[in-house]
């Protein structure tokens, strides 16, 4: 009898409900600990579990939109508020729950799952163009369950990002640049990170005309590709611009922004560049270390950063990837505080999965699974669990 082999998207798509399993397993268990034990007071906890933290501003931008004039404190100074999350996933969640009557919550939880699925079959089609089928295929388990991959049936903006990173990386592979257009339009009013990527279209401007003579680079292409990588870094400023005009306050944004490191280092200006300075000194003196530790331990994360990239196992998923990587990694360095939310905010990076992925031994990939659902309820119950005093939002 002749095995009949079981399609790609089947196996990714079974690969990502394990790993959703897995992920509401450990909820239900947190959800437990607190004391909720009957089967629909759990799901409605599980509810709101999965829309807390970011989830809350979504919510309050589905129901009541933008704030102006800005919220101050007594100070006169701008506090935390909505400004600084963007309107495209709470608009969708919002429309599908006037379609479909379904909560907000629940409608949120089912745009990021649907997302991040599409997401895991994306990330599958553009490692399978460069690595081996089973190496792809690896990284999508790794994907699936990832320390941070509760955010794919969480009511966070992050599943919608990475499917747009996705789509735009595919279409960079297969030069539609026209495309990318109108994805890094929808991915500057989704996430922040649009700036990041006219960096990395830049740079794959620059390297597909210094290859002219091996490779064609025809005067279509580099139009279009100069128009997109434009697009881009017009879009990463809009929201800036748009916050400014509303409420009358050009820096409303960054104002907004800076907010939410106030408590961490004080208000300041932001210095591109200098946030991740400022966290090595922050947090080794919180911790009662010496200022040069943290300075030190800085430097050596970012020469493995650097060495990383170099690695003949990233080299193999190719220039588009590369730059994504790059350009992502320089945006990160240039302007985020690093604090309790830094692993969200790197899960953008997800294509550098594929490099994790490369080894064949079967113990270093059950390993890798093992580590990764380890630290994915350490991440649960370090920054998802609230307490009174909790300092470590997601």
């Amino acid at each position: 009898m002749a095995r009949t082999r079981m399609a790609w998207w089947l196996k990714v798509t079974l690969w990502f409900a394990l790993g959703r399993l897995a992920t509401t397993v450990m909820v239900w268990i947190l959800i437990a600990q607190a004391g909720t034990t009957d089967l629909a007071a759990v799901w409605a906890e599980f509810s709101n579990f999965s829309s807390h933290w970011d989830g809350r501003w979504y919510n309050l931008i589905a129901a009541a939109g933008y704030p102006n004039p800005l919220p101050m404190n007594a100070a006169g100074e701008v506090v935390e508020n909505a400004w600084a999350f963007l309107p495209v996933y709470p608009s969708l969640a919002a429309g599908l729950s006037w379609v479909t009557a379904l909560p907000w919550t629940v409608s949120a939880e089912i745009v990021s799952v649907v997302f991040a699925l599409g997401t895991a079959l994306l990330l599958y089609r553009m490692l399978v163009r460069s690595v081996p089928a089973q190496q792809a295929m690896f990284a999508v388990v790794l994907f699936s369950f990832a320390p941070v991959s509760p955010l794919y049936q969480f009511a966070y903006a992050e599943s919608l990002q990475m499917f747009l990173i996705a789509v735009a990386i595919v279409l960079l592979q297969r030069r539609r640049y026209g495309w990318v257009i109108p994805v890094m339009v929808v991915l500057a009013f989704t996430r922040p990170g649009a700036i990041a990527f006219a960096l990395a279209l830049g740079l794959l401007w620059i390297y597909r005309f210094a290859k002219r003579s091996h490779s064609r680079f025809p005067r279509g292409e580099r139009w279009a590709l100069g128009l997109a990588t434009v697009t881009a870094g017009l879009s990463g400023v809009a929201w800036m611009l748009i916050a400014g005009i509303i409420t009358g306050q050009p820096d409303a944004y960054l104002s907004t922004e800076l907010a939410w490191r106030a408590a961490y280092i004080g208000r300041g200006e932001l210095m591109p560049f200098t946030p991740w300075i400022s966290a090595a000194k922050w947090w080794s003196t919180a911790f009662g270390y010496p200022e040069m530790l943290g300075y030190v331990v800085l430097g050596v994360v970012l020469a493995l950063a650097a060495v990383f990239m170099f690695l003949p196992q990233v080299k193999r998923l190719g220039v588009v990837i590369r730059f994504w990587l790059l350009g992502y990694g320089l945006y990160i360095l240039a302007v985020f505080f690093p604090q309790s939310s830094t692993m969200r905010i790197l899960a953008p990076l997800f294509p550098a999965l594929g490099a994790f992925a490369a080894p064949k031994s079967r113990v270093y990939r059950w390993a890798m699974v093992i580590l990764f659902v380890a630290l994915q309820w350490w991440w649960l119950n370090t920054c998802w669990k609230v307490d009174t005093r909790d300092w470590t939002p997601p």
